[in-house]
């Protein structure tokens, strides 16, 4: 065993908050992640490029999108940000350098992300998270009121870039729309290439998730998620500052937080829905502008989510759900990667191969499943282990030393 010197912090007054928190959140992302992970990319993002949309299943996406779509992410990145703060002063309070063990273990999430992107799924978020991290420590110390403002801005600039490819669409090139259309609404040769790609083995798979996973590093990380996620980093920052994420504040604070956070969230949500079956899924509609009202939204729902939680965590009388909550937290990394090694074996080629034959009703039965599975592994491995497997190999990666497990 390193001594006190050289070894990470071993934090024994863990903010408990924060694991239940996260626990909720990393099983929340499967609610939607699930879609990317059994159909066509395109009906993550219109529900009606493929599958049934009728009945039930509708109704599934609808009440999925309202409840989860970008709101247990938000949820992760918020906490991402307080994690950098913990992280940073608990070396500085061992007089380690926190700069350069911040930077280290950012650079290892990013190789954690490429690995699990271009090998396993596309939907990757670590990479994401490892570069917006990399920026988050110059905002670490700026005053919670300050991060505020600067996480609007973040935040505003996929609306204004939307804004301006739906007002500009009439404009463009008719090969630039007939493009975006695939995008869109894939053709039935398109859809048959790309499950026939995915049923197949893991090196057919590639021609897919390569260019999938480019495109989510690249294109759509300078078009959308490097603004959200940072911004939704620098409140989860200042949330942490305000002691609202370690469940510090009043009962009627978070009372006041959930009611006001879920309402105006699930009411922008809604009339998103309204707008784009209204619009009947168009192109020029839906695609930018239709997805503002649940951009928006799903902050007031994250907000309100976290309320709740911190109620629960206030709570004396459920211990039940925290004894079941927080060990899945405390292994969120591992049971992020868990869940596309579950998922990807049902869905893709080298496992099952049941890509594009599930329906939403069906999906949501392989999410309760997963759901239970990491809530019955997560805490039968903390009864021997103090990490996670993936938060062991991080913790040890980053210190350069074989971590105390």
């Amino acid at each position: 065993m390193q001594n006190d010197t050289t070894s990470p912090a071993l934090r024994l007054d863990r903010i408990i908050s924060l694991d239940i928190l996260r626990g909720v959140a990393v099983l929340g992302i499967l609610i939607m992640n699930i879609q990317s992970f059994s159909m066509p990319s395109a009906a993550y993002i219109n529900p009606t490029a493929f599958g049934d949309f009728n009945g039930l299943n509708r109704w599934i996406w609808i009440f999925s999108h309202m409840l989860a779509s970008q709101k247990f992410i938000s949820i992760f990145s918020m906490l991402f940000g307080a994690g950098v703060v913990i992280f940073t002063e608990n070396a500085i309070s061992k007089g380690k350098n926190c700069a350069l063990l911040h930077y280290r273990r950012m650079g290892w999430l990013l190789i954690f992300g490429l690995v699990h992107g271009y090998l396993l799924w596309y939907g990757d978020i670590l990479f994401t998270y490892g570069l917006c991290g990399i920026l988050l420590f110059i905002f670490r110390n700026i005053s919670p009121k300050k991060l505020i403002w600067i996480s609007f801005g973040f935040f505003a600039v996929p609306i204004l870039l939307d804004s301006i490819f739906a007002f500009s669409m009439p404009y463009w090139p008719e090969e630039t729309l007939q493009s975006t259309m695939q995008t869109w609404r894939p053709d039935e040769l398109a859809m048959h290439h790309y499950l026939a790609a995915y049923r197949g083995n893991w090196l057919e798979q590639m021609e897919i998730r390569v260019p999938g996973t480019l495109f989510m590093q690249t294109g759509l990380f300078f078009m959308q998620t490097f603004w959200r996620v940072m911004s939704m980093m620098l409140l989860g920052i200042a949330l942490f500052r305000w002691s609202i994420l370690s469940a510090e504040r009043s009962k009627g604070f978070y009372l006041r937080m959930t009611i006001i956070g879920l309402l105006t969230g699930s009411l922008l949500s809604a009339l998103g829905v309204a707008l784009n079956f209204k619009n009947e899924w168009s192109l020029e509609f839906s695609m930018f502008l239709g997805k503002q009202f649940n951009y928006v939204g799903s902050v007031g729902m994250a907000l309100g989510y976290v309320g709740l939680v911190m109620l629960i965590c206030k709570s004396s009388s459920l211990k039940g759900i925290k004894r079941v909550l927080s060990p899945v937290g405390r292994m969120a990394f591992t049971n992020y990667i868990l869940m596309t090694l579950i998922c990807t074996f049902l869905f893709y080629g080298h496992g099952l191969g049941l890509f594009g034959s599930v329906e939403r009703k069906f999906q949501v039965l392989i999410v309760l499943g997963t759901w239970l599975v990491m809530m019955i592994l997560s805490p039968l491995w903390l009864k021997k282990f103090r990490y996670g497997p993936l938060e062991w190999c991080w913790r040890s990666l980053t210190y350069k030393s074989m971590v105390p497990g």
